[in-house]
């Protein structure tokens, strides 16, 4: 890391001194990486730091290497800066302070709140009901918090396998039932009239969890406008198999809208009427991407196949 970004980070933060602590992760397709940064002299400990560089090489691990996957990831990372300094104080959902964000030359630099230290750090990839809840308490608190807003300067579609944003993944659809449906069934989530900002990528390893149950999400890159059922569905796809995703269909929908009706402090049923009818075409819309993106990924299976079927047949 440059020295100025070193000297944004303490300022930022008020610290006398810092040093790279750990690589948490490589970001996606060589893009940069999230650091954890320790501090000297000042009430914070730690903070993470999402450090893009773009890279010489577009090394896509599944080959994608096009300039339309480039130009999205750049627009990703634009998005998330201007989520950070717009929108996400606005949230009601627990997620990472930003502490500073910073811009030079083809770097980006994004200081935020280090979520372990303040008490959610155990990250699961196995999931319990309490743990299901509270994600799903916390897509209904995100959602509320957003309805009726207008997205700008962030996606204006979210969701990262958004069909206008992926026509590399359609192209190679063999499923041509589908691949004819794409469209129409983009266009169905499009046209809802109960919009607000979908997370856009709202997989169980996006959520960080406390020891006491509480739950904060991470990873902005994709937020944009749109039906909030579509993290709910994608949600609920990161995290249970297929007979679990039927054998509770009923009762996570019942548990999202009792938690969004409370964040709303009242029951909007033409809402909840409308997003319910959309779960279905929701799941179909990311099945879409997956069966042209990775053929023969876990999260292809008969439901969703079943659940595809049922919605182009009553497109």
């Amino acid at each position: 890391m440059n020295s100025h970004f070193k000297s944004i980070i303490l300022q930022s933060t008020g610290a006398s001194s810092l040093s790279e602590k750990e690589l948490i992760q490589e970001l996606w397709s060589g893009y940069g990486k999230i650091i954890r940064v320790a501090l000297e002299n000042t009430s914070t400990e730690s903070v993470v730091v999402k450090h893009v560089q773009l890279p010489r090489n577009h090394n896509h691990p599944r080959g994608w290497n096009t300039d339309i996957g480039h130009q999205r990831k750049l627009k990703s990372y634009q998005v998330e800066t201007t989520w950070y300094e717009q929108y996400s104080k606005y949230s009601m959902a627990r997620l990472p302070k930003c502490f500073a964000i910073e811009n030079k030359d083809d770097e980006t630099l994004i200081v935020l709140e280090d979520l372990n230290k303040v008490g959610f750090s155990l990250r699961k990839q196995n999931v319990d009901w309490k743990d299901i809840d509270k994600c799903l308490e916390w897509l209904a608190q995100f959602h509320a918090s957003y309805l009726g807003e207008i997205p700008n300067g962030i996606w204006e579609v979210g969701t990262y396998w958004h069909l206008e944003t992926r026509p590399q993944e359609l192209e190679v659809l063999e499923d041509t039932q589908l691949k004819n449906a794409a469209a129409a069934i983009s266009n169905k989530l499009n046209n809802c009239n109960f919009k607000t900002f979908v997370h856009g990528d709202a997989k169980l390893a996006n959520f960080c969890f406390s020891e006491n149950g509480q739950v904060a999400g991470v990873d902005f890159q994709y937020v944009g406008g749109g039906c909030g059922i579509k993290d709910v569905a994608y949600f609920i796809g990161s995290c249970l198999n297929e007979s679990d995703c039927e054998r509770l269909e009923s009762k996570l929908l019942d548990t999202y809208f009792t938690h969004l009706e409370k964040a709303l402090g009242k029951k909007n049923e033409a809402l909840e009427k409308e997003w319910r009818s959309l779960y279905y075409v929701a799941w179909a819309d990311f099945h879409r991407f997956l069966k042209g993106w990775s053929p023969g990924h876990w999260k292809i299976n008969s439901y969703s196949e079943r659940i595809t079927a049922k919605v182009i047949k009553n497109l």
